[in-house]
């Protein structure tokens, strides 16, 4: 269906809550459904639990809490986090649901199976239980640990598995990326992955036993000894969720995705084994991939050592949720690592939602109400550059623009003295701003849609009046 749009975020895992981190990511996908919603397209936003990991397991044990109590809680987290920021998910589907995602999961195995790609054999190999992968020792840093979990040890584990034949797609992949029939950006993470691809695939395990697995997860299709290893699962979700395997009208509708937005620590596994999986099981593939980068906060990376794992759930029930929605969208650049610090947050908030956006409102809302004149509907669209923005995930770029946007028409203001005009002088200059206000407040509906929904109600006309202030200091 050429008018539809099929965005995911990234499958969080669920040992511990969500934080700011988490919150970025929502927001940018978030905000990608709003622009495609905006453009006329029928559009669905997943994400979900990755419920199915190690890692949830461990973490359960040391709560001493039943592992399904243990993921419906901490899962839940992780929805309240996507309403609290106004970035609601269209379907949020849990690793755990046996009604619709372990068929779905058993499903994908057995086609990769029919495929010839599965193979069973004795393996030794260290394990990161963070990343839930097996590393060679050419991949880790100088103290022997995964670049994404240092400080972590990895595991020595022994035992059988079953094996997917990624080396077999190599060719193949190479291919799909270098076209960008599978598109990736920013094109330095394209490259990224062609190196690592052109490097050499090895063959990766693809189950776990159910001793190692402590008999939790989706069972191995025939072999009710192992369980199917967390990333062939999880990555499974954005299908599992649209369909595959329990609703075929749902799936083809729907699938192919035509986005995942995803951190910069998963892209082998989303850029690499996933489309290696729909290949050997002949499914389309994903169209394009969008990474980000990381949060640090006070300028470290988070770390429960540091203990600056920052939760913005207090932040988000006293302030709301725009306050953060422009943070991470205007002053982190989607392609580079930013800091995040509440200082900064409120510092933002003040100068740029205060006095800038908020204060521009009211002073024309206020002019508007003294003139007592009446203001007819206007035509409003997408600015031209906020959209070459949105197209290349530049958030930041088309907040800039907007901003400017507002600076010039409070300089407008300001030269043509619009509080000492009177008659048809005002009614020219007011009609400017009025009209400017509505276009700046449409194109704030994918970023800021409770600020923008405010403000269009207030200025909707015939008669506009002031109102209390949008954003009260801090």
């Amino acid at each position: 269906m050429a008018n539809k749009f099929y965005v995911t975020a990234a499958i969080p895992y669920v040992n511990a809550k969500p934080h700011i981190g988490h919150a970025l990511e929502f927001i940018q996908t978030d905000t990608i459904a709003r622009y495609h919603r905006l453009l006329g397209k029928d559009v669905l936003s997943l994400s979900g639990g990755d419920e199915n990991a190690l890692k949830n397991v461990q973490a359960a044990e040391a709560a001493n809490t039943p592992v399904q109590n243990f993921v419906d809680k901490n899962t839940e987290y992780f929805h309240d986090l996507s309403l609290k920021l106004n970035a609601k998910f269209d379907v949020w589907q849990k690793g755990s649901d046996q009604e619709h995602h372990f068929p779905s999961s058993q499903k994908l195995w057995e086609l990769c199976e029919k495929s010839g790609d599965i193979y069973k054999k004795k393996y030794e190999g260290l394990y990161c239980v963070g990343c839930e992968t097996f590393y060679s020792y050419d991949e880790l840093d100088e103290d022997g640990e995964c670049f994404e979990h240092p400080g972590k040890k990895l595991e020595k584990v022994s035992e059988e598995n079953y094996f997917f034949k990624l080396s077999k797609y190599q060719g193949k992949l190479i291919k799909i990326i270098e076209s960008d029939e599978i598109k990736i950006t920013p094109e330095g993470r394209k490259k990224e992955v062609l190196s690592f691809l052109k490097d050499g695939l090895n063959d990766i395990s693809i189950s776990r036993s159910n001793e190692r697995a402590k008999n939790w997860g989706v069972s191995v299709p025939g072999d009710n000894s192992q369980r199917i290893y967390v990333w062939f699962d999880a990555l499974n979700i954005y299908q599992s969720g649209v369909g595959f395997g329990w609703n075929e009208t749902k799936y083809k509708k729907w699938w192919p995705a035509d986005l995942h937005v995803i951190g910069k620590g998963i892209i082998r596994f989303h850029a690499i084994y996933w489309p290696a999986f729909l290949l050997s099981a002949n499914l389309p593939l994903p169209k394009a991939i969008f990474v980000h980068d990381y949060f640090t906060v006070d300028g470290q990376k988070m770390s429960k050592t540091v203990g600056n794992v920052y939760d913005p759930i207090p932040v988000l029930e006293k302030h709301g949720a725009d306050i953060l929605r422009y943070y991470c969208l205007a002053k982190i650049s989607p392609f580079q690592d930013g800091d995040f610090s509440e200082n900064k947050l409120f510092e933002t908030y003040n100068s740029d939602l205060a006095n800038g956006l908020g204060n521009l409102v009211s002073r024309v809302a206020k002019l508007c109400e003294n003139s007592e004149l009446s203001f007819p509907a206007s035509k409003v669209d997408l600015f031209k550059e906020v959209e070459n923005d949105l197209k290349e995930f530049r958030f930041d770029f088309a907040l800039k623009f907007i901003w400017q946007e507002i600076a010039k028409f409070d300089q407008f203001i300001n030269e043509t003295k619009a509080w000492e005009q009177k008659d048809k002088s005002l009614e020219k200059i007011l009609n400017e701003l009025v009209i400017g206000i509505r276009q700046i407040a449409f194109n704030l509906e994918p970023f800021l849609p409770e600020t923008a929904d405010k403000i269009e109600k207030q200025f909707a006309g015939p008669k506009i009046k002031s109102g209390d202030p949008l954003f009260p200091r801090i």
